[in-house]
C-alpha cells in the first residue's frame, strides 16, 4: 500500500552572506527566532489539503546542535475504512470502491469536487467500474463543516444525498463566510424540493451528529488526518490511500491496476 500526496515544497533560497552576520551575535539569534515563527506557520498547512491539527517546527526548521539520529519507531499499517451505511454513487457491484472523507467547508475539498470529481464520475463511476462513497470529516476550525455534513445526511433521509452534496460544493464560495449556515441549508432543501418540515426538524435536532462523529472516528482510525482524504479499495483486497486535492492522474494510477 502506498500513500500519494500532492504537496508544494517551499523554494529554498540561495546561500548568501550578510555584512553583519559574522560579527553580530544578535543577528544569528534574530534569524533563528524568525525561522521558528515561519516554520510553525507552515507546519499545519499542506498544499492540497487541510490537516487536522497545527504542527510544530521540525528539526530542519529549527537550528540545533548536531545529535545522533534516533531510530523511528515502527508504525502499524493503516487499516482501510468500510463504507459503513453511507450513500453509494454508481453500481453497487463495481469492482473498485473509492471512499472520500470530506469537509464541505474545506477549499481543497471544493477544488477536488470542481476539478476531479466530475472526471472520476464520467470515466469510472458512470461506466460501472467504481462505486463512490462520501464520508464526513468536519475539521473543527471550519465552523460550518459540521452542520453542512448533517444537512447531507438529512437530505439522504429523502433520497437526495447527492443533490445536497453537489449543491453545497457548487455554492461553497457563497456560504462559506456566512454568519449562520442553517437558513442557507434550509433554503437549499426547499430548492431541491425536499419536504422542508421534515428536513428542518432533522437539521435543528442535530439528528445525525453522532453519525458524522462516527465517520470522522473511522476516518482517523484508517489514517486520514486531513481533507480531502481518500481510500481506493480493490476487488482482491488491494488498497491505496490518497491524500489531498490531487490530479485525476493520481486516481488513475491507483484504480487502473485494480481493474486488470
Amino acid at each position: 500500500m502506498s500513500n500519494l500526496k500532492w504537496q508544494d515544497s517551499p523554494q529554498q533560497p540561495h546561500p548568501h552572506t550578510h555584512p553583519s552576520s559574522g560579527s553580530n551575535p544578535w543577528f544569528a539569534v534574530s534569524m533563528g527566532l524568525m525561522g521558528i515563527i515561519v516554520g510553525f506557520g507552515i507546519g499545519s498547512f499542506n498544499a492540497g489539503r487541510f490537516t487536522l491539527a497545527a504542527g510544530t517546527p521540525s528539526p530542519q526548521q529549527v537550528a540545533q546542535a548536531p545529535t545522533a539520529a534516533a531510530p523511528e519507531a515502527p508504525q502499524a499499517p493503516a487499516t482501510p475504512p468500510t463504507v459503513d451505511d453511507d450513500p453509494v454513487l454508481g453500481d453497487a457491484n463495481a469492482p473498485v470502491t473509492l471512499v472520500e472523507f470530506t469537509d464541505y467547508q474545506c477549499p481543497f475539498c471544493g477544488r477536488h469536487y470542481t476539478n476531479t470529481y466530475g472526471q472520476l464520475k464520467k470515466e469510472y463511476i458512470d461506466t460501472g467500474k467504481v462505486k463512490y462513497v462520501v464520508r464526513d470529516f468536519p475539521l473543527n476550525f471550519h465552523p460550518h463543516a459540521q452542520k453542512t455534513a448533517e444537512a447531507t445526511e438529512c437530505a439522504d433521509d429523502q433520497g437526495k444525498f447527492w443533490e445536497m452534496h453537489d449543491k453545497i460544493f457548487e455554492t461553497q464560495a457563497t456560504w462559506s463566510n456566512a454568519t449562520d449556515i442553517v437558513p442557507v441549508l434550509k433554503q437549499y432543501a426547499a430548492d431541491l424540493k425536499l419536504n422542508t418540515g421534515t428536513f428542518n426538524a432533522c437539521l435543528d435536532s442535530s439528528k445525525y451528529k453522532d453519525e458524522v462523529a462516527k465517520d470522522m472516528a473511522d476516518g482517523s482510525a484508517s489514517g486520514v488526518n486531513g481533507t480531502p482524504g481518500f481510500w481506493v479499495l480493490g476487488p482482491d483486497g488491494e488498497n491505496q490511500q490518497i491524500s489531498g486535492a490531487v490530479p485525476f492522474a493520481n486516481f488513475q494510477q491507483a484504480i487502473d491496476p485494480m481493474l486488470q
